[in-house]
């Protein structure tokens, strides 16, 4: 039995369906049975996508987080096609990103938060980073400042400062996302946003914000007035 693409029927063959209607008239499922080709002995190429979106979480956000090897142990996945896989979603999250830096240069809150979105949106644990601006708000650099759990992360205050001075940083805005998807800060993020500003403050570096990523929407501490 052959289980690639084109033994589907002429009208349900996402090739097809694709040029003629155009890329975004594919399902999730038929987008990567065009990536992945072939399926398997009794199952096919979508069928195979199918068993794929459901083993990442439902959607094509958990191919941003899903690793080599938990894709080979999907079966009908092996190395070769979970190579592939990975290397689409860094793909989309390299396109996002790109979006949100031709300037190169930081003005506004949403910017910013958009700027990390994709990359923090779907992972499983907390991680900071940190943006590093000059006088003019142009980036200058980022820094991963920590990994946590499903539910905090360290922040480093005291390296943290010394990577923003080592990139002669005079303006930093300090980045965390909250796996559960909801960005509402609490008690600790608070605490911590505090204590960032303070040590900014005392090495003459200005904390612009503290932004915390949720799926799809953020929290802005300055947006809030609660950042001093």
């Amino acid at each position: 039995m052959n289980s690639g693409i084109k033994s589907y029927p002429a009208g349900e063959r996402p090739y097809e369906r694709c040029e003629e209607y155009g890329a975004e008239a594919l399902s999730d499922a038929e987008l990567l049975a065009v990536i992945l080709r072939s399926g398997k002995k009794g199952l096919d190429a979508k069928q195979l996508a199918l068993n794929v979106l459901k083993a990442v979480g439902g959607s094509l956000g958990g191919l941003c987080n899903a690793d080599i090897r938990e894709l080979s142990a999907i079966g009908g996945i092996g190395r070769v096609k979970a190579i592939q896989l990975v290397c689409v979603a860094q793909i989309a999250k390299r396109i996002w990103k790109e979006r949100y830096r031709p300037r190169d240069q930081v003005f506004h809150v949403e910017e910013a938060a958009a700027y990390y979105m994709q990359d923090l949106r779907h992972m499983e644990t907390e991680n900071v980073y940190v943006l590093m601006l000059d006088t003019k708000m142009r980036r200058i650099g980022d820094y991963h400042a920590s990994i946590g759990s499903v539910n905090s992360a360290q922040v480093p205050i005291r390296e943290i400062i010394r990577e923003s001075l080592r990139h002669n940083a005079v303006n930093i805005i300090l980045v965390h996302n909250h796996p559960s998807g909801d960005p509402a800060p609490s008690e600790a993020d608070k605490e911590i946003s505090r204590n960032m500003y303070l040590a900014c403050k005392v090495s003459g570096i200005t904390l612009r914000d503290s932004i915390i990523i949720g799926d799809g929407k953020y929290y802005s501490f300055n947006e809030e007035g609660i950042l001093y």
